[in-house]
């Protein structure tokens, strides 16, 4: 089932060694974003491994494991600014919870009630609600800088947004 990830492995072992990169952020950053497969966001953002802790969940959002690990990449690891990385064309954008569960429930055939996965009918309000529940932290500083961000992935522009 994972033999053509472990081949892969044993090929990367052979070029591989150690960076010396240190665990902390080497451009202070933070980036949260989707788990969307067409999203590469070290090379969207001209990153390199060592530059940025990368957060991905379903639909880039501010979930209480996301800011977990931002209290801790914030506090601990060299992180003063948290760009949060949303798309176009996201699978949970455009629908309802309610939605999803009634697509995950005609899939598996077990009942999905009580799951909250956080679809949004109204992206730019979704994204607006995040960076203010991140700026709303208190185990986060008030001088943390935090943007939001659309990226398209059919024409790999990164469009801020201004709120």
């Amino acid at each position: 089932m994972f033999d053509d990830l472990l081949d892969a492995n044993r090929r990367y072992q052979t070029d591989f060694h150690d960076s010396g990169v240190a665990g902390v952020a080497a451009k202070s950053l933070a980036v949260l974003t989707c788990i969307d497969s067409r999203i590469d966001p070290l090379a969207l953002l001209g990153l390199r491994a060592g530059d940025a802790k990368i957060i991905r969940n379903a639909g880039a959002r501010v979930t209480g494991d996301a800011l977990r690990s931002l209290v801790i990449a914030v506090n601990l690891l060299g992180v003063t600014r948290v760009c949060v990385v949303q798309h176009t064309d996201c699978a949970m954008v455009g629908s309802t919870d309610d939605e999803v569960r009634a697509r995950i429930e005609a899939v598996r055939g077990v009942d999905a009630a009580g799951w909250e996965f956080l679809a949004s009918r109204d992206q730019m309000a979704t994204l607006r609600d995040d960076i203010a529940l991140i700026a709303s932290c208190p185990l986060l500083p008030p001088d943390l800088h935090v943007g939001g961000f659309i990226f398209d992935v059919h024409s790999g522009d990164l469009v801020p947004v201004n709120f």
